[in-house]
Order: structure tokens, then sequence, then C-alpha cells
């Protein structure tokens, strides 16, 4: 599962979740004549959740021709924070083919 062996959500995770809105993000903004790959991600683990569900929510901060940022927030189901992360993919030209 997605759990250390405390049972606490294990922050890979989080990690993962933030890296897939990111770059789905950045992958919208960049179609159809760029493709974004990831070049920087980090997180800062804020709260543990042991249960329940997790949402992630991903703001662009920069969406440029070259390179997006995004902020991702995780949040538990009272709405608490539990992970900030921030992703940058740079744009390159979309593979042909």
């Amino acid at each position: 599962g997605n759990t250390q062996p405390f049972g606490l959500l294990h922050g890979g995770a989080s990690v993962v979740l933030a890296e897939t809105l990111g770059s789905i993000g950045s992958a919208i903004h960049a179609y159809p004549d760029k493709a974004a790959v990831g070049v920087d991600i980090n997180a800062t683990h804020h709260r543990s959740a042991t249960s329940g569900t997790v949402t992630g929510v991903a703001t662009a901060v920069h969406l440029g021709r070259s390179s997006t940022s995004y902020e991702i927030v995780i949040t538990d189901e009272r709405g608490k924070r539990i992970c900030t992360s921030r992703i940058t993919c740079a744009l390159i030209d979309a593979p042909r083919g």
C-alpha cells in the first residue's frame, strides 16, 4: 500500500501524487507542440495521515514557453494540509512518430 511500516501515509506516495498532478497540468499547457519533462520536485510534509482519503490540488505558478511550475497542496478529509510540493517541468519539442 501507500503506508510506512508505522501505518502513516508514505511521504513518497504524496510526492507521486504531486508529480502526477503537476506533470498533467504541464503536459496540458505544452500540448500539442511540446512535451513536459520533470526537472525538479520538492515536498514538505506537514503532518501525518493514518486513514481516509487525501486530495491534491495543483495550482500553476508559472506557465512559460520553455518551463512550467506548479504548487501542489495535499490535504486530508478534514481539510488539514498534509504536504506542500512544487514541481518544475521543462517543455521540450514533442517527439515525432
